[in-house]
């Protein structure tokens, strides 16, 4: 199923003659399912997040060595994201919904590919119980990065791109879930960052209730399609 957050708002605001509605509002309904991911997988984020400060106070752990690599991954896909995010979020795709519409049939076609390839089982991450050097690296960090910078283009699944390009890298499916929405991370708190300087913008074309109405639902919707996606990408 190609699902994109950011097609379906395009078709939405279509189909409900929506004008002249800010990309802040779109950036806060992406801030409450980045909130869902904080949620989800707040026991790992939690794990990164004491090695880098174990780290940075130079009190590391033999345990740290894999957390720390992980978030060396993670900056170096954040870092192509957004080069190739911002090179491409301009061309005003969110302004032709035909154009959009195209976008899906593409994220279809990018999961019916991946998903006919063979990929390792979800049961335990690469490496963890082969003595091999465990969770993505370099290669990994291009791959997926690149296609979470293609994944702005609304209709373009940001999760079925990475994901789906996790795995064509060899990742597990457990694995590649994980890195796809630990990778989201970053990703939209430079955008809230960068959108947050129009916050004036949007109080004075959307009220109160209906921005806290889509927070809300977006959060609810966000952390029960979460949860089914990641069974999902489990079983296969």
């Amino acid at each position: 199923l190609p699902v994109s957050s950011s097609g379906h708002l395009v078709l939405l605001r279509t189909l409900f003659r929506l004008r002249d509605v800010p990309r802040l509002f779109d950036v806060i309904l992406h801030g409450a399912t980045l909130l869902v991911v904080f949620t989800v997988f707040r026991r790992r984020i939690g794990e990164l997040l004491a090695a880098l400060f174990r780290f940075l106070v130079r009190q590391g752990r033999p345990e740290d060595g894999p957390r720390l690599r992980l978030v060396g991954v993670i900056l170096l896909a954040t870092i192509l994201t957004g080069v190739i995010g911002l090179s491409i979020k301009d061309i005003g795709a969110e302004n032709h919904p035909k154009l959009v519409s195209a976008f899906f049939l593409v994220s279809a076609a990018f999961l019916v590919f991946s998903g006919r390839r063979p990929t390792a089982g979800g049961e335990s991450p690469r490496g963890e119980n082969r003595g091999e050097a465990p969770g993505p690296g370099v290669k990994e960090a291009i791959v997926v990065g690149v296609a979470q910078g293609i994944g702005v283009l609304p209709g373009i699944s940001r999760s079925g791109a990475t994901i789906s390009a996790a795995l064509l890298t060899g990742m597990d499916r457990r694995e590649a879930g994980e890195f796809s929405f630990l990778l989201s991370i970053p990703a939209v708190l430079g955008a809230l960052i960068l959108e947050s300087r129009k916050l004036g913008e949007l109080t004075a074309a959307v009220s109160p209730g209906p921005l806290a109405a889509g927070f809300a639902a977006a959060f609810i919707t966000g952390f029960l399609a979460l949860r089914l996606l990641l069974g999902l990408v489990r079983r296969g």
